[in-house]
């Protein structure tokens, strides 16, 4: 008598769990298994994440300086990935298509955004991963997908694109279109990291006749080089602000940039600007910082802040197409997604490793 040997019976995967990067407070974060989400609006969509990347308002996060982001919460706002369910008012998106994810979600018919103030959306603005759980994960929730999600078109290039979700029209929209770049005009971006890089990258749409990167990291410092800047300046020797007023014959700038979020470099930007030259604020600020209007009372600045909307993503998403803007040169690192804590591990010891974006890409087949 023989006995046959039978396969050994199969596991079924646990559709209704799967990993995120979850915040539990200030310096604290793992990758754990969650809950799958699900629809739970009928103007919602559900996006499996194929690429994502960490932001520097994540590290702002894991170091307290938003407060009212709870424990629990899965990180991450920016994302590209395929849709696997919508709700029933859902009509631009149908399961299967691939999207960009907009890090700011908006309902489209509120005061605000119908004033193309999306960032402040009465039912939406910055929510992933803040207000609602994010985009490190395997699986997101995006509110108002119809307004919040734009095709991936054919073919294209996924750590590219990935940079729509949050950076490039952040660095356009807040430190461009706020600082009111003009063709002639002399820049300063104090921060090279990122966002800096961003503006960098965009501020050239307009054709400045310099634009000087302040930064404390020489590696940086170099890849601003090669992206077009003027003139770099390390900053580490405190005396950034007489070398940006050496380069400008001591007029100063037209346009100070802050990309960072410290009072060390609002200071600068301060400290640099022109008669009549505007400072627009990018940074997030954990802090509070020193306005000098006994020094700028007189001086006809204009101080801008803002939040990204993501009106420009659509212009943004066609200059690529174009190749007139290339942001995958930001990538540095790539991982796969669920090797993200040693992603954090390097994007958080950004001059130490040389990183600039870092590209998260899932394992799981489309």
């Amino acid at each position: 008598m023989t006995t046959e040997l039978l396969p050994a019976p199969s596991v079924a995967a646990d559709v209704t769990r799967m990993k995120a990067v979850v915040y539990h407070g200030p310096g604290a974060h793992a990758w754990e298994d969650v809950p799958r989400p699900t629809i739970q609006h009928a103007t919602d969509a559900l996006v499996r994440i194929t690429t994502s990347t960490i932001c520097g308002t994540d590290l702002h996060i894991l170091k307290g300086d938003l407060p009212a982001i709870v424990p629990g919460r899965i990180l991450g706002h920016e994302g590209i990935g395929v849709v696997t369910e919508v709700g029933t008012a859902v009509t631009a998106v149908k399961p299967g298509d691939r999207v960009i994810i907009s890090c700011v979600t908006a309902c489209g018919t509120c005061d605000y955004c119908r004033g193309g103030m999306y960032s402040h959306c009465r039912d939406g603005g910055w929510v992933l991963g803040n207000t609602i759980d994010g985009t490190q994960a395997e699986f997101v929730r995006i509110p108002h997908a119809d307004m919040s999600l734009h095709h991936l078109p054919p073919g294209a290039d996924e750590e590219a694109l990935v940079m729509l979700s949050d950076i490039l029209p952040t660095g356009f929209e807040c430190g461009v279109l706020n600082g009111q770049v003009k063709p002639g005009d002399t820049m300063a971006i104090v921060g090279a990291g990122p966002i800096g890089l961003a503006v960098l990258l965009t501020a050239q749409f307009y054709s400045p006749a310099a634009v000087h990167v302040v930064d404390v990291d020489d590696h940086r410092l170099r890849v601003a080089t090669e992206f077009g800047a003027t003139s770099v300046i390390n900053s580490a020797d405190g005396n950034a602000v007489e070398r940006v007023l050496a380069l400008t014959g001591g007029a100063g700038v037209n346009v100070a940039v802050e990309a960072v979020g410290v009072g060390a470099t609002f200071d600068i930007c301060q400290a640099i600007l022109a008669p009549g030259g505007h400072l627009a604020n990018v940074g997030v600020h954990g802090a509070p910082v020193t306005l000098h209007i006994e020094k700028l009372w007189d001086r006809n600045v204009t101080l801008t802040t803002r939040l990204v909307d993501t009106v420009s993503t659509p212009m943004l998403l066609r200059m690529i197409g174009s190749g007139k803007l290339q942001p995958k040169r930001l990538v540095t690192h790539r991982f796969a997604l669920d090797d993200v804590m040693a992603a954090y591990d390097t994007f958080g010891h950004a001059a130490r490793d040389g990183a600039l974006k870092v590209i998260l890409t899932s394992r799981q087949e489309a």
